[in-house]
């Protein structure tokens, strides 16, 4: 009877699907970016976590503080996820993120932040309007400073309200490599952070942008005006650009 039965249940058993590894177990590999070396996870959904080598320090503690933070197995990942490198270099798009361990709230900031053009910074007031909590400024800083995966949504392209860079996870030197290897003017910036002017309007076309705006780059001295907030702007006729969204 019971050699019967262990038939009857092996003519039932399927073979495991082929991803199911995938699925139950994340995979980690190395990588160079424009700050050395990182070491990401990679998950069935995309990547998990993303640090550098610098930040994260021993390979072995960081892998066994992602073990034990997300309750999963990691072994050395069979390939580097598609997209991966390029996004590091910055010859192309993010590869798929796994954002399901954050909390609703962080991942509309990290999906704010990531629709941040290279080259170009925001403040942390319009990534907190843009995730749909205008009044949440500082809790816009406490979820970019846990984001898990920087440089894939890039949080150094967020500043504060004064023009002043603020912190970055990686350091503050850091966050300055990346904006100047995307060619954001940072002494400029400054000038405009320093004059209290946190817009830049033309008066050729009658809108207001904010200063790394592509639009804005491109506005001679002549015809530019600054602003200290969109209020002025408007009072001075001026409307707001429909790209970078001030």
């Amino acid at each position: 009877m019971t050699d019967t039965l262990l038939e009857d249940l092996r003519d039932l058993a399927e073979p495991a699907p082929a991803t199911l590894a995938e699925r139950v177990v994340d995979g980690w590999v190395r990588a160079e970016s424009p700050l050395g070396e990182v070491y990401a996870v990679v998950g069935a959904g995309g990547v998990r976590l993303l640090r550098t080598a610098a930040y994260a320090g021993d390979l072995d503690a960081f892998l066994e503080g992602y073990r034990a933070r997300h309750g999963r197995p990691v072994r050395p990942a069979s390939r580097t996820p598609r997209g991966l490198l390029p996004a590091l270099r910055g010859t192309g798009r993010a590869p798929a993120v796994d954002l399901t361990d954050v909390g609703d709230f962080a991942r509309k900031v990290l999906d704010a932040t990531a629709r941040i053009p290279a080259g170009q910074v925001r403040p942390y007031s319009w990534v907190a309007r843009e995730a749909g909590h205008r009044k949440a400024v500082r809790a816009v800083g406490t979820a970019l400073a846990r984001n898990p995966v920087p440089l894939l949504v890039p949080c150094h392209r967020v500043v504060r309200g004064d023009g002043d860079l603020g912190q970055y996870l990686f350091g503050r030197g850091d966050k300055v490599a990346l904006l100047e290897r995307e060619g954001v003017d940072l002494p400029r910036l400054a000038d405009f952070a320093a004059s209290g002017t946190k817009l830049i309007g033309s008066d050729t076309t009658g809108i207001v942008c904010l200063p790394t705006c592509h639009h804005a780059r491109r506005i001679t001295t002549a015809h530019r005006h600054g602003f200290a907030s969109l209020d002025r702007a408007r009072a001075a006729g001026y409307r707001p650009c429909r790209d970078c969204r001030p």
